[in-house]
């Protein structure tokens, strides 16, 4: 697949040929996961409204839920001002992490202000 030249235009790559991919449920703003994305991983998830990322450890694209049933359905997609992130808006069918944890970021509190936090 080809992705758009317009859309190719705005993204800046890393050395690898990759952008970064965020991926947030769409309704709550809840941070699930992040992916990396070439052009054809980002122009076949334009193609099928389904998350699609390039795995660097197994060098091969996959599409979030084909393995596992929880879908990645996108709803929005944006690049951020400086081109090198992408921003999945998507609707999350279970858990996003690999480790069945609902997002990616369930268990890696490292640091807080509990001052601040305490007003929450």
């Amino acid at each position: 697949m080809v992705l758009d030249p317009a859309v190719a235009g705005l993204l800046k790559r890393n050395d690898a040929g990759l952008v970064a991919a965020v991926a947030q449920q769409h309704d709550t703003g809840e941070v699930l996961m992040l992916g990396w994305m070439d052009d054809e991983a980002l122009a076949r998830t334009m193609a099928t409204g389904r998350a699609t990322y390039w795995s660097r450890s197994r060098q091969e694209y996959w599409t979030k839920g084909d393995t596992s049933g929880h879908r990645q359905w996108v709803r929005r997609i944006s690049v951020d001002c400086d081109g090198d992130t992408i921003l999945l808006q998507v609707d999350q069918e279970g858990p996003a992490c690999h480790t069945g944890s609902r997002t990616c970021f369930d268990d890696g509190l490292v640091w807080r202000d509990e001052a601040r936090d305490a007003d929450d």
